[in-house]
């Protein structure tokens, strides 16, 4: 039986891992693909858990390069002009 992520609240691991009906039975890159991608959030929720300060920084610095880099966008699609 097929299960839909989106439609339960909180899907267990088995019904993330199992493949869709459209994927092709076997396709091991998907099921690598899911795993890693919920490792990376694992490790995310983690680490905000232990380190707030820190991932607090981080999201900082992330944010502020993203506005230095809109900044320079800016300033260089406004010099064509």
């Amino acid at each position: 039986m097929f299960c839909d992520p989106a439609a339960v609240v909180m899907p267990t691991m088995s019904c993330l891992l199992r493949p869709r009906p459209d994927q092709r039975e076997g396709n091991g890159a998907t099921l690598l693909k899911k795993v890693l991608t919920w490792l990376v959030i694992a490790f995310v929720v983690f680490y905000v858990i232990k380190a707030p300060e820190s991932s607090a920084e981080i999201v900082r610095s992330a944010g502020q390069a993203l506005g230095n880099a809109a900044s320079s966008l800016a300033a260089f699609v406004g010099s064509l002009a």
